[in-house]
């Protein structure tokens, strides 16, 4: 029988967060996990546009199906931030309109 928890809570101290730059501006982020998950619980809410009607995307599967977390990563743009693992002094910026091809 299982009787450790499944997950466990975001520290609320400063162990085990990193710095990290999106769209130029510094953020402290969670130092564990995706580059999503530390965005997102960092507050940010808007990582992509579409490139049709310029509405605001942000992840949605959290498993690289969906491509609704592109960003770009390090200079490399595309990158499906629910797959990549954050590490300290990422540039990330997000991605505006249609992708291109690499």
């Amino acid at each position: 029988m299982l009787t450790e928890p499944l997950f466990r809570p975001i520290s609320a101290g400063t162990d085990g967060f990193i710095s990290v730059e999106f769209n130029g501006r510094p953020l402290t982020v969670p130092g564990q996990g995706s580059v999503a998950a530390a965005l997102l619980a960092a507050g940010v809410s808007r990582f992509r546009s579409t490139p049709v009607s310029g509405a605001p995307r942000a992840p949605y599967c959290m498993m690289g199906v969906c491509f609704e977390c592109l960003l770009e990563i390090d200079g490399v743009a595309n990158a499906q931030a629910c797959l990549v693992t954050v590490q300290p002094g990422m540039k990330i910026r997000s991605q505006e309109g249609a992708r291109h091809a690499a």
